[in-house]
């Protein structure tokens, strides 16, 4: 098993990804994002797992592509760097599309594609310290397989700024556009995130994937009647399920639902 990507699980179901290559600021490099959509995958399959939190090492949270890694890109044909970018992809994809809630802790720098990560993640908590920068450009590079996500979390006017002058923005700045949501102190950002998994966790689990699943459905279609027929459809659905009717007799039973037992 591969020391640069420690996995945790504890025993109320949060999953741990720790990125572990602090000597290198966590860049990730080909090997480890095959590493990461293996166990991301592993995780979206076990049934133990009720939601992902993705962290790091060190004093960065990321610093985007690794040097080697790119210096062996620079060599390859088009082809391998199209399958190259590919594999990039289907990290992104594979985080994206977790069917729990997913929530990064960012402690310091997260330039280039860690933005990717951090725009796939449903809630993002950094430290003050944090910083980010889209620098592809500065490579004379861009940032294509990361921006799908990044323009749906920052929006595109601030877009046109950053993917274009590569600046390195601090995390009030990251908080003001969407990217993080939360901004706390640097002692205090890992039990922050367990507060907020602990939060979470009150939550039904079934109730939350149901909820994730739809912001894309909403987002992409108009208020029509399909759409209205489809949110009435769904919500049916949850208030006839076993959990809902749980959720509902545990409120009005003034007691805690069995998905928060154990």
């Amino acid at each position: 098993m591969s020391q640069e990507l420690l996995t945790q699980i504890d025993e109320h179901g949060v999953a741990t990804l720790r990125l572990n290559r602090p000597q290198v600021h966590n860049a990730f490099d080909d090997q480890l994002i095959a590493t990461l959509i293996t166990r991301i995958k592993e995780l979206e399959a076990s049934k133990q797992v009720r939601m992902l939190v993705l962290a790091s090492e060190g004093k960065s949270f990321s610093a985007g592509a690794d040097l080697g890694w790119m210096k062996r890109m620079a060599e390859y044909s088009k082809q391998e760097n199209v399958a190259d970018a590919l594999e990039l992809a289907e990290l992104m994809k594979c985080l994206d599309r977790f069917t729990r809630p997913t929530m990064a802790l960012v402690q310091g720098a997260a330039y280039g594609g860690a933005l990717g990560l951090l725009a796939c993640c449903d809630m993002v908590i950094a430290s003050h310290r944090a910083s980010f920068c889209l620098s592809e450009v500065r490579l004379g590079l861009i940032p294509a397989v990361i921006s799908p996500y990044v323009v749906a979390a920052i929006g595109p006017r601030a877009a046109r700024r950053y993917f274009q002058s590569a600046e390195r923005f601090d995390a009030t700045e990251a908080h003001r556009l969407g990217l993080v949501h939360e901004l706390v102190p640097p002692e205090d950002l890992e039990e922050r995130g367990r507060q907020f998994c602990s939060t979470l966790l009150q939550n039904g689990p079934r109730a939350m994937k149901a909820a994730k699943a739809l912001i894309p459905l909403v987002t992409k279609g108009a208020i029509d009647d399909e759409m209205i027929q489809e949110t009435a459809g769904r919500i049916a659905e949850a208030r006839a399920s076993d959990e809902g009717r749980e959720g509902l007799g545990a409120f009005f039973d003034k007691r805690s639902p069995n998905w928060m037992k154990g």
